[in-house]
């Protein structure tokens, strides 16, 4: 078993689900029951679906951590309020997230029920999401999303916290926001005019040369470079949803520090010191925005004592 939580680094996934909660602060008791046994829950569950690629991860916000912990990982924080000219993200945080992924969507629905199940009471459902890999992982604006994802041991290197905070070392940050996406008014659009929001061919997925870029392309505004020169990641697991009515993006991103994160956002909806937004906002709205910590496996486990 890894120290890390298996979905963090694990690679992309064709199915998905998305489950957010609030805790009872009258029931804490048996909440930490039920998350002393999420280690040994994904494991049985693994071990019944051995083809599903099944992995999952649990986070848990600033507004419940000290309920559970004395210690606080350094940089946990709710998420952001950014105001831009035309956007307003404002943060809708709630106690605990259940990120779930596989290649089967038995395996995460069997894995969400049980681990669901296990609070019991002592929880209330705020919302539940289902993904699935569109295309060749497009997303339903019809374009390859998460491309820039770093690949191999740079994944860790990305997504773990370090020596820099032992206590929590092997946890991560992990922001997830859900877009619903007006694609109408985006399918109007000239196939020229999609790309050149994005900053990227539609159909054969090739980047822009950075000349050719709009200060507005969705591409310009998330790639930040540190005063080093050296890029600026996060890692995406972004996975489109839709109903017959709604139709948008999970957008999930573990990071080692939510301040990469913070920045690619703020670019996007601040813009730079000129005001450049990113235009692909023009086409979707922000309905959720919540920030977590996903701990290392060991710190579930020590719940029991």
């Amino acid at each position: 078993m890894t120290s890390f939580q298996s979905g963090i680094i694990a690679e992309a996934s064709s199915d998905a689900l998305f489950i957010t909660l609030n805790i009872k602060r009258s029931d804490i008791s048996k909440a930490k029951q039920a998350l002393a046994s999420v280690p040994s829950i994904v494991k049985e569950t693994q071990e019944q679906f051995p083809d599903g690629q099944l992995h999952a991860c649990v986070g848990l916000s600033s507004q419940v951590w000290s309920e559970f912990d004395q210690k606080q990982p350094k940089e946990l924080a709710p998420f952001p309020h950014i105001k831009g000219q035309e956007i307003d993200v404002v943060p809708t945080d709630v106690d605990l997230v259940l990120h779930i992924r596989s290649s089967r969507h038995d395996a995460s629905y069997e894995l969400g029920n049980k681990i669901f199940s296990a609070f019991g009471s002592s929880v209330e459902l705020v919302e539940e999401v289902s993904c699935f890999k569109y295309l060749d992982n497009r997303d339903l604006t019809g374009f390859v999303d998460g491309t820039e994802n770093p690949e191999g041991e740079n994944r860790k290197k990305v997504a773990l916290v370090g020596e820099e905070d032992p206590d929590f070392k092997d946890g991560s940050y992990f922001n997830l926001m859900r877009f619903v996406h007006d694609l109408e008014k985006w399918e109007k659009q000239p196939i020229k005019t999609q790309e050149d929001t994005y900053g990227r061919t539609k159909y054969d997925n090739e980047e822009y040369a950075s000349a050719d870029k709009s200060v507005h392309a969705h591409t310009k505004r998330t790639s930040l470079k540190d005063d080093n020169g050296n890029s600026i990641e996060i890692l995406r697991h972004s996975m489109p949803f839709a109903s017959l009515t709604e139709k948008g993006l999970m957008f999930a991103s573990y990071g080692k520090t939510p301040t990469a994160f913070n920045l690619m956002l703020e670019s996007m909806v601040k813009g730079d010191e000129h005001g450049n937004t990113d235009h692909l906002m023009k086409y979707t709205s922000i309905k959720t925005s919540q920030a977590f910590f996903v701990p290392a496996v060991e710190w579930f486990t020590s719940l029991k004592d």
